[in-house]
């Protein structure tokens, strides 16, 4: 029972990271309709930016945690200035396939600049975070990943619900055209998607920088984990993010434990293909119905 209740709480704390790392998915897709296979890659430049702002420069962990959200932000802004909003109303498969070469530029740049060993943070969570119960111990890094994950899911669906841009973002979504005709201005929700699908792609690397460190090749490999993530809720779904993220979680937590942990790598993409086999659209995608 200890030894299940272990692998429950490390499956649903990585769910709630998986989650995390897929809301900047979902906010580029629900915005531009774009399959950004670049996010791993932003996750690592994140993870990295805050590595040598904590560790090598040596600024306190509030104020370096602080400027790599804000750079990330900014990055974010450049590569949509710089690489795509040139394409534009272009086919969107030029789009994904610029994201596919955006993801190989970044990662040779970050492996030619931090290299492919594993990079760690000094330790600055507080251990009072941390909860031991009677059964089972959770660490302070899986209290402060719950939180975190808790508290930007509910900043972002307000977003979405509530907020002027969030509207904008789910009408250009929806009908580029039919937003511009109706004065959004679709370059600038473009822009502003990425912005913040980089920071909380480093929001996720810097958390799971602290769990298992920094490496160039696995933040890549996480990255793609956001895909069966985002198939399993839905592509345009941020509950069907959060429950995704946590049902791929424990399906890896529970095959590692019990099963063979070389299996555990690769049930998420067999769940993805169960998915698209069954449902296409996700547990909570929306099915598009178009008259012919």
């Amino acid at each position: 029972m200890e030894f299940f209740l272990h692998l429950l709480v490390n499956g649903v704390s990585l769910g709630f990271l998986y989650a995390l790392s897929a809301l900047g998915f979902v906010m580029i897709y629900k915005a531009s309709s774009v399959l950004n296979f670049a996010h791993g890659e932003l996750m690592a430049i994140g993870a990295f930016l805050f590595l040598s702002l904590s560790s090598w420069a040596g600024l306190p962990i509030y104020l370096a945690f602080a400027l790599t959200l804000l750079g990330s932000f900014l990055i974010g802004f450049i590569v949509e200035r710089l690489f795509l909003r040139p394409l534009i109303g272009e086919d969107l498969i030029q789009v994904i396939m610029l994201t596919v070469g955006l993801a190989a530029m970044f990662k040779g740049l970050l492996l030619f600049i931090f290299g492919g060993d594993i990079h760690n943070y000094p330790e600055f969570l507080p251990r009072g975070l941390s909860f031991d119960l009677d059964v089972v111990q959770i660490p302070s890094v899986y209290v402060a990943t719950f939180i975190i994950g808790i508290l930007f899911l509910v900043i972002f669906g307000l977003f979405f619900k509530y907020s002027n841009q969030g509207i904008y973002m789910r009408s250009v979504a929806d009908n580029q055209s039919a937003a511009m005709s109706l004065g959004v201005h679709v370059r600038r929700v473009f822009a502003l998607s990425w912005a913040i699908a980089a920071l909380v792609a480093a929001m996720s690397g810097i958390v799971l920088g602290i769990i298992n460190g920094i490496n160039v090749h696995e933040l890549s490999s996480i990255g793609l984990k956001v895909f069966p993530v985002v198939i399993l809720g839905g592509l345009d779904s941020i509950s069907g993010a959060i429950i995704g993220g946590v049902i791929i979680g424990l399906l890896e937590t529970f095959t590692g434990g019990y099963l063979s942990t070389s299996l555990r790598e690769i049930v998420p993409y067999i769940a993805l293909v169960f998915i698209l086999m069954v449902k296409p659209y996700g547990l909570f995608g929306l099915k598009e119905i178009e008259r012919v």
